[in-house]
């Protein structure tokens, strides 16, 4: 039995299986690839699903959370630290956000947005109760409440009955948003662009106008940037590029490049709705994750990340729509900065096996996307390396 046999065995019989993985022990990185075991290289199109933006062994983000671990690893928040501080700062400083709470997760980050929204809810109308609206095909987590508000109904189905007062609109259909609202609603929750969900973008219209409804029915605005902030398409937060602000915000993944870390933040109106006691975390917002925010944050600035996914956001673009228009079996391309999708006629299983075997990390969007999420920092040689491969293994399905 060989090593990467060993370690799938011994994992099976030791985790709980709520997971499909790939039959590859992954060992270390450097930049744009994962090495297993035995050191075969994979070039990583999917960045540990959006989180490792700055790429793998950033020395300076590396170095920055060494020299935080030799000092204070862990307190809690009943004390203050100063890179929680800064960290906070920076984030209210790129979000436009006024308040922030630090989560371990996304999903966790989700759940604090539900809260406050409902709490300021209450405490605006002396009413419990405050309904969402959240979007038809949304992905916000697998917690209770996350869940909840998780537009597909296989993901909901078996923990129901789950939180009440949630209403389903259709992304993308601002007439479906306006009749699913009414007296009791607190708050709309969406994607900008929808990941999970398979690639779709909202449009400019529908973004402004459920920002218009919203202002006119005295409702909040939750915009999930989890997967599509922090860079990925374009703008630091993906709302910006739609010059909308919302008044709460969620955020995690490449928010902290690798360690556990979330947050929502909100306006400093709504972020008063909050009183002590009314939310906390052990963990979040420790000294440790919040170092690495906090150098997150500036090696963004300094790398001009931003400006750098829209060069090559456009070149990504290019060759995609370049490979659908030679094969017929793919039915359409969407997305925005590098975060891309391509929709195939049929499901996408077999192509990232294949494209796996070949050195190439994919993942799937849904049945019959697949979803491209590199890391921030990828040139064109790997978007010419990753569609090489990619159009090997369509050519063999199609023999």
């Amino acid at each position: 039995m060989d090593l990467i046999e060993k370690c799938i065995n011994e994992a099976e019989n030791v985790f709980i299986g709520t997971y499909n993985r790939y039959p590859v022990v992954l060992n270390y990185g450097n930049g744009m690839y994962l090495y297993d075991v035995y050191g075969k290289q994979y070039l990583d199109f999917t960045s540990g699903i959006g989180v490792f933006a700055l790429g793998y062994g950033n020395r300076e983000y590396v170095l920055a959370l060494k020299n935080q671990i030799d000092l204070l690893l862990h307190t809690s928040n009943y004390f203050y630290n100063i890179p929680s501080i800064e960290g906070a700062k920076k984030l209210s400083k790129a979000s436009g956000m006024d308040k922030v709470f630090f989560t371990n997760s996304g999903t966790e980050a989700v759940e604090g947005a539900i809260k406050l929204a409902r709490k300021y809810h209450y405490k605006k109308t002396g009413k419990t109760g405050g309904e969402i609206v959240a979007m038809d095909h949304a992905f916000h987590g697998r917690t209770m409440g996350a869940l909840s508000i998780t537009g597909t109904k296989k993901y909901r189905e078996a923990f129901e009955p789950l939180i009440g007062g949630v209403k389903f609109a259709e992304f993308n259909n601002l007439d479906s948003v306006k009749v699913s609202i009414n007296e009791n609603t607190c708050a709309v929750i969406m994607e900008p662009v929808q990941g999970e969900g398979g690639i779709y973008p909202a449009t400019e219209e529908f973004i402004k106008g459920v920002r218009k409804l919203c202002d006119d029915k005295g409702i909040l605005l939750i915009f999930d940037e989890i997967q599509c902030g922090m860079g990925r398409t374009g703008s630091m937060f993906s709302y910006q590029g739609y010059k909308v602000m919302p008044d709460i915000m969620t955020s995690a993944k490449a928010l902290g490049c690798g360690v556990p870390v979330g947050a929502f933040a909100a306006t400093k109106e709504v972020a008063a709705a909050f009183e002590p006691g009314d939310h906390g975390t052990t963990y979040g917002g420790n000294p440790m994750v919040t170092a690495a925010v906090s150098k997150v944050f500036d090696l963004f600035e300094y790398k001009k990340v931003t400006e750098h996914v829209n060069i090559m956001g456009q070149y990504l673009y290019q060759r995609l729509s370049e490979l659908k228009d030679k094969h017929d079996i793919i039915k359409e391309h969407r997305g925005i900065g590098l975060m891309q999708g391509l929709e195939f006629e049929i499901p996408v299983k077999d192509i990232i096996s294949a494209a796996l075997d070949m050195g190439l990390i994919l993942i799937s969007a849904g049945t019959n996307v697949i979803r491209f999420l590199p890391p921030l920092i990828l040139d064109h040689k790997h978007v010419d390396e990753m569609i090489s491969i990619l159009e090997q293994c369509i050519d063999k399905l199609n023999k």
